[in-house]
């Protein structure tokens, strides 16, 4: 609880100052800035260029609860959860298989990330900035009825101040 104080006062007392970060995985250096205080670096990451140009090629596993899945996902991603995950649901993929598995901007992913490393799957990266930078950086999402559209459910309007594009959806 007090970690997350301090850390979200860092990253408040950043964007108040406008931080320019050194490594530009994301567009908004003071997102940047927060995500490499929140994120394990110890876990293997894909940034969205990269992820986006290679996308026939990675299974997208959507790591975020099923009202945000609803809203918008990224194309072809599979709901697979964050609370109620279990192995269970990515029984049927083979662990050698190319994963990203992503949520909001990186958190909840990594830890699932994290999971199916130690369940034995090689070849998984969380994808860094979430569907929020994917957003960012003009890449498409569609909703439920595999419609595109520009709704992304930004999950608290704390979190939601890094999803700069796109109409914001809390409910």
């Amino acid at each position: 609880m007090k970690k997350d104080f301090i850390i979200i006062t860092i990253i408040g007392f950043c964007m108040s100052l406008s931080v320019i970060g050194a490594c530009a995985q994301v567009k908004s250096s003071s997102f940047n800035f927060a995500l490499k205080l929140l994120l394990n670096s110890s876990t293997p990451t894909i940034n969205i260029s990269d992820a986006a140009s290679g996308a026939n090629n990675y299974l997208f596993l959507d790591a975020r609860e099923y009202k945000e899945y609803k809203v918008s996902h990224i194309p072809n991603a599979r709901y697979i959860g964050d609370k109620n995950f279990s192995l269970s649901r990515v029984a049927d993929i083979q662990k050698k298989q190319p994963v990203i598995v992503y949520c909001s901007i990186g958190k909840r992913s990594e830890t699932i990330t994290m999971n199916l490393k130690k369940a034995g799957y090689t070849n998984v990266q969380n994808l860094y900035g979430g569907i929020f930078e994917w957003i960012n950086q003009d890449h498409k999402v569609y909703n439920i009825n595999k419609t595109l559209t520009d709704s992304v459910h930004a999950y608290s309007v704390f979190w939601g101040r890094w999803l700069e594009k796109g109409i914001k959806v809390y409910d």
